[in-house]
């Protein structure tokens, strides 16, 4: 079983193994159409394409018309019947990938472990490894028959905006953000409609986690790197822009044998949408 990451050679072996499902999460925050029509271009054999914004989200407005971010959670049990819809079974080892160092793979990856599923892991150094191999693309796309998945005990944590409110008051647990530095100090925001971080929070740009080759650093190496950040995982909330780079940063960490984290889900998207959240700017 897979749990954090998975080599292209490993994957090319398993391409027509009944017991693995492939998903394609490419995207692009600003152009939501990239993704897919990459997808149609050209994807490993045998995967099916995985939508940020339709997969693996919900709706931006809760019930209350509250909103919630630009990558809110889906309904758990929405999310299974997409799991099942892709033939995923409680014994399928999935399989993510992205041309994006895993910026969007991790949030699949977290999205399985959330309702349960620890078979689950990402493609090291995504499209660009696989054909660093030599491994083709095609173009034809399959289906595969309906599966099974059940929703089991979650293996992840998460907070709400008014535990990240109530933080910033009494700062028991260290916030770290995974957006670039500039749009954390409030810089060349041109995403969300205020610049800046969530006082007390301290930036981890998910970028620093990988190699200049797109691969994972070492578990050890990553490992030294976070402890910087802060004494204990369990009592860090890790967030982003909207929740889904934030959870590179998980991966991460459990490569690096830091679990206990939270995910903070709606992210700075969510926390800006309220004027009367208290921003901060500059260097943490």
């Amino acid at each position: 079983m897979h749990t954090t990451l998975i080599s292209a050679e490993t994957l090319a072996q398993h391409l027509t193994d009944p017991k693995w499902v492939i998903l394609d999460c490419r995207h692009d925050l600003l152009m939501p159409n990239a993704g897919r029509e990459g997808f149609a271009i050209g994807h490993i054999q045998n995967a099916q394409f995985a939508s940020i914004d339709d997969d693996l989200s919900g709706p931006k407005a809760a019930l209350d018309g509250i909103f919630k971010g630009r990558h809110p959670l889906p309904d758990r049990h929405a999310f299974i019947e997409t799991l099942r819809n892709w033939g995923i079974n409680d014994d399928t080892q999935v399989v993510g990938y992205d041309a994006h160092g895993g910026m969007y793979a991790a949030r699949l990856w977290w999205m399985l472990r959330w309702i349960g599923h620890e078979a689950v892991a990402v493609l090291d150094g995504g499209l660009a490894a696989w054909q660093a191999e030599g491994l083709p693309l095609v173009t034809p796309t399959v289906g595969r028959p309906r599966g099974h998945i059940t929703e089991r005990p979650t293996l992840t944590s998460t907070v709400t905006v008014a535990e990240v409110l109530e933080n910033v008051s009494h700062g028991r647990r260290q916030v770290i953000d995974a957006r670039a530095h500039d749009r954390f100090r409030g810089e060349n925001e041109t995403i969300d409609p205020v610049g800046g971080h969530i006082p007390g929070a301290k930036n981890r740009f998910f970028k620093d986690n990988l190699q200049p080759d797109g691969r994972f650093k070492p578990g050890a190496q990553l490992k030294q790197e976070f402890s910087h950040l802060f004494s204990n995982p369990s009592q860090a909330i890790m967030q982003c822009g909207s929740g889904v780079t934030a959870c590179h940063n998980l991966l991460a960490m459990e490569l690096a044998g830091l679990h206990g984290a939270a995910l903070y889900p709606g992210s700075w998207s969510e926390w800006c949408s309220d004027k009367s959240r208290p921003v901060a700017t500059g260097a943490a």
